[in-house]
């Protein structure tokens, strides 16, 4: 019997990107078994599925620490078994002292550029390079949010991840077609011509890790699960929540989904069912979106949907011009599905924005994630 999938794709209409081929989708659909019904174990089968790898945080060391005005902040560093060492930040309210505060894993995003990864959305001590300003004033306005979510009285880990910043990979490791094409500006910076080989490098790096056993997604939330058991472990760290923006909230999907020690999970701009992007909205999204075979195990909500019965907040932005406003209709009936026992605990915000996380959407998620993680308390806010 075809799958719902190919109801949706039925009619005659073209798919925007496929055209005259359609009707891939229907067959696809109807052979393939598209979006089934999540079954039991979802969790389980789809770290399966994706690959994830089982990953730790080992030989953890302080590199530096500073303070800037109301936080103090620390660069650690640790090593997961390959590649250069991943290179964190943790902020802290700065009078906070040893004090157990609730913890956040926050999770930078894509956006295309993967020469900066944690300097995308929080300080070290030198502050941001004039590319990581011009990425915050577009999509963050303007502010470093993991930093300021430290000062409302919370521990806040920022890692890096495989392909970005200290876990980048060197142009000499790329093929000559990928690390430089004719097309690219000469007159770019470093950083810039970076991000344009990285962007093509992504290509590369998704076949290798298809060919290993894993995906792109299985990786990167192998690493991001070693990362949050590090913060979990650390003595100045209560609960844990995760949130992220678009790659950022589809890697805290991921932790929500795989990790069930996570207490809290925050989504932006990120979440469609997948059906509803195969008319012209795959393109613009990351390897990490498209591990092979998830979706015949699940549609991306019923992902999301494994944060049950945890508290699960997903903003979708009503102007999204990389994500449909039917698929992201669907998600949220789905995910409300799964939470009918338990209605409280997902929240659910369509906004009268476009795709970035500004200062509105950062201030609803940071008083949702203290209410959810109890915050606050005696640090000064």
């Amino acid at each position: 019997m075809p799958s719902d999938a190919a109801h949706d794709h039925a009619d005659p209409r073209r798919l925007r990107h496929l055209g005259e081929f359609s009707g891939l989708a229907d067959i696809a659909a109807a052979q393939r078994g598209l979006f089934p019904p999540p079954g039991p174990r979802l969790s389980e089968r789809a770290r399966d599925v994706l690959g994830v790898l089982d990953l730790t945080a080992s030989s953890v060391r302080t590199e530096r620490t500073w303070t800037s005005g109301d936080l103090s902040g620390e660069e650690v560093s640790w090593d997961v078994g390959f590649g250069p060492r991943t290179r964190a930040y943790v902020l802290r309210p700065r009078e906070a002292g040893g004090a157990a505060l609730p913890g956040v894993v926050a999770l930078h995003c894509h956006a295309g550029m993967k020469w900066a990864g944690k300097e995308k959305i929080a300080d070290g001590p030198q502050g941001p390079s004039p590319e990581v300003a011009r990425l915050r004033a577009a999509i963050y306005d303007g502010r470093a949010w993991a930093g300021e979510l430290a000062r409302r009285g919370f521990t806040v880990l920022v890692p890096d991840v495989l392909g970005w910043g200290s876990r980048r990979i060197p142009l000499a490791d790329m093929p000559e077609n990928v690390a430089g094409a004719p097309g690219d500006d000469p007159g770019l910076g470093e950083a810039d011509r970076y991000d344009a080989a990285a962007g093509r490098y992504e290509n590369v790096l998704a076949k290798y890790c298809t060919v290993l056993g894993t995906s792109y997604a299985g990786v990167v939330a192998g690493e991001d699960l070693a990362a949050t058991a590090y913060l979990r472990s650390r003595p100045d760290v209560g609960p844990v929540g995760c949130a992220g923006l678009s790659g950022g909230g589809l890697r805290a999907t991921l932790l929500g989904a795989f990790d069930p020690g996570v207490r809290a999970v925050a989504v932006v701009a990120m979440i469609s069912s997948y059906r509803d992007l195969l008319d012209g909205y795959v393109a613009r999204h990351t390897w990490m979106l498209y591990p092979p075979g998830l979706s015949r195990l699940c549609d991306l909500p019923d992902l999301v949907a494994c944060a049950f019965p945890r508290p699960l907040l997903v903003w979708y932005a009503e102007h999204d011009e990389i994500l449909p406003p039917s698929g992201m209709r669907r998600a949220h009936t789905m995910i409300a599905a799964r939470y009918r026992s338990s209605p409280r605990e997902y929240t659910g915000v369509f906004a009268e924005a476009g795709h970035a996380f500004g200062l509105g959407a950062q201030e609803r998620v940071f008083g949702w994630l203290s209410s959810h993680l109890d915050a606050g308390g005696d640090v000064p806010r």
